[in-house]
C-alpha cells in the first residue's frame, strides 16, 4: 500500500493542505492540494489535482468548517474518501515560530505542544492557528504522527552577532533576539540552486521572497548568514499590510501622543500599514501595478526602494554578491518589480536581460553579468513533506 504525507498550513481564516505520495525511498510526488477558507464566516472547501483539475469546490453546510476543528474534519473526511489505496503515515505542519529551542523539525507530543504554546506571544497572528490545527487533528486521529516544521529554523546558522539586538543581556537571555522567518522557503531555494544554478549555489546569494509577506535572506554555501526579518515578521521590507523597518520611536510617539495601546498598535502594524497603508488602494501588488492612482505608484516606489536598501545590507554581510534570486508571489510573477530591483542593483554587478525577465527566467540576467539574477519558484509544502518524511522515517519505518 503506497504511503502519503499530508502537509498543513493553517492561517487565521483558512487551512491549506497538500498531499504528497511517497513514490520511493526519499522521493515525493505531488498529489491533490486544497483549502478551507472563510473559517468563522462563510467557509468554502476546494481541492485541485496535481494537474490543476478541480476536484471539489463547494460552500460548507451550516456548522461545518466554522472553526479549525471543523475545517480539519472536512479535510480529513475528503481525504479518507479520495486517497485511493494510499496509507496516510503522517502530517507535516508549517509552524512559524520555533524559538531558540526548536531548531529542526520535531515529532509533536504533549511536551512539544506546550513548548510551542509558550511562543504564541512571539507570533500572535500565526502560532495560535497552527496549534489549533494540530490539536484538531490530534483529537480525531490521535495515533497519526504529526511533525512541526519551523520557519525560523533555517536561520539558526547565522552568527551570533547577526541575531543580536543591542539591548540588556537579560532580555536576550529571555529570547528577545533576531529569529528570521520564511526559512522553509529559503531552505527550499538553497536545495534547488545546485540543479538550477550550479555555478552560484556555493557562492554568495541573496534570495528575495516577495509576497504579501516579504523578506530577504543572505545565503552562503547553502546556509543563512543574515535576513531582513527579526524578532517578529514585522521587520525589514515593506509588505502587503506590514510596514517593515520602523523606528521604535514611532511607537513611543503613538503611545504617548495618540494614546494607542498594544492592541491598537498590533492592528496598525499587522493589518493597516505596508502597501495598503501607503496606497490607500490595496495590499495586492497586482492591483497597485494596474492602478492609475499616484498613491499606488508611491507605494510601489517605497517597496522597491526598501528592497534595494536591504540588498545592499545583505551584500555587505556576505562580503559581495554572486547571485540574486527572486521567489514568492511577487518575485515569481511581477516582471516589472524584478526589472526595477535589478536595475537598482547594477552597482552590485546585476545586469538585466529584459527578454528573459519577461519570459520568467529562470535566468534573467545577461550571460556576462558579474552577478547573475534568477527566478526560482519556491515550494514550502514540498520542503515540509521532505522534513516530515525524514522525521517519520525514524519513527514508523
Amino acid at each position: 500500500m503506497p504511503d502519503a504525507i499530508l502537509v498543513i498550513n493553517a492561517g487565521s481564516s483558512s487551512i491549506k493542505f497538500s498531499v504528497f505520495h511517497v513514490a520511493s525511498v526519499g522521493q515525493l510526488e505531488a498529489g491533490p492540494d486544497g483549502q478551507v477558507d472563510g473559517i468563522g464566516t462563510r467557509p468554502r472547501f476546494s481541492v485541485r489535482a496535481a494537474d490543476g483539475a478541480r476536484l471539489a469546490d463547494r460552500d460548507l453546510s451550516v456548522g461545518a468548517g466554522t472553526d479549525h476543528r471543523g475545517a480539519m474534519d472536512e479535510i480529513r473526511a475528503w481525504l479518507d474518501g479520495h486517497r485511493g489505496g494510499d496509507r496516510l503515515i503522517g502530517v507535516g505542519h508549517r509552524v512559524v515560530h520555533g524559538g531558540r529551542r526548536y531548531t529542526a523539525p520535531v515529532l509533536i507530543d504533549a511536551q512539544v505542544l506546550s513548548g510551542l504554546e509558550e511562543l504564541v506571544p512571539l507570533a500572535p497572528l500565526h502560532q495560535p492557528h497552527s496549534l489549533a490545527a494540530i490539536r484538531a487533528l490530534a483529537a480525531t486521529s490521535p495515533a497519526l504522527p504529526q511533525v512541526a516544521c519551523f520557519d525560523t529554523a533555517f536561520h539558526q546558522s547565522q552568527p551570533a552577532v547577526a541575531q543580536a539586538f543591542a539591548l540588556p543581556r537579560e532580555l536576550e537571555e529571555a529570547g528577545v533576539r533576531r529569529y528570521g522567518f520564511h526559512g522553509l522557503s529559503y531552505e527550499y531555494i538553497a536545495a534547488a540552486l545546485p540543479s538550477v544554478a550550479p555555478a552560484v549555489a556555493a557562492g554568495r546569494v541573496v534570495v528575495a521572497h516577495l509576497g504579501n509577506g516579504a523578506s530577504m535572506c543572505a545565503i552562503e554555501r547553502g546556509r543563512s548568514v543574515a535576513t531582513t526579518m527579526g524578532f517578529t515578521a514585522l521587520d525589514g521590507l515593506v509588505m502587503g499590510t506590514r510596514p517593515g523597518l520602523l523606528d521604535p520611536g514611532v511607537l513611543l510617539y503613538l503611545m504617548a501622543q495618540r494614546r494607542m495601546d498594544a492592541r491598537a498598535l498590533e492592528t496598525l502594524l499587522y493589518n493597516e500599514s505596508g502597501l495598503l497603508g501607503v496606497s490607500g488602494v490595496s495590499s495586492d501588488m497586482r492591483a497597485l501595478l494596474a492602478s492609475g492612482d499616484p498613491r499606488a505608484r508611491e507605494a510601489i516606489d517605497l517597496f522597491v526602494y526598501r528592497i534595494g536598501r536591504e540588498l545592499g545590507s545583505l551584500a555587505a554581510a556576505l562580503g559581495g554578491l554572486d547571485a540574486l534570486v527572486f521567489t514568492g508571489g511577487i518575485g515569481e510573477h511581477a516582471p516589472d518589480i524584478r526589472a526595477r530591483v535589478c536595475r537598482d542593483a547594477a552597482w552590485l554587478g546585476v545586469e538585466l536581460d529584459e527578454a528573459a525577465n519577461r519570459a520568467g527566467g529562470p535566468r534573467i540576467s545577461a550571460a556576462d553579468a558579474r552577478a547573475s539574477a534568477w527566478v526560482i519558484p519556491t515550494d514550502e509544502n514540498l520542503m515540509i513533506a521532505r522534513h516530515a518524511l525524514e522525521v517519520l522515517g525514524r519513527q514508523v519505518r
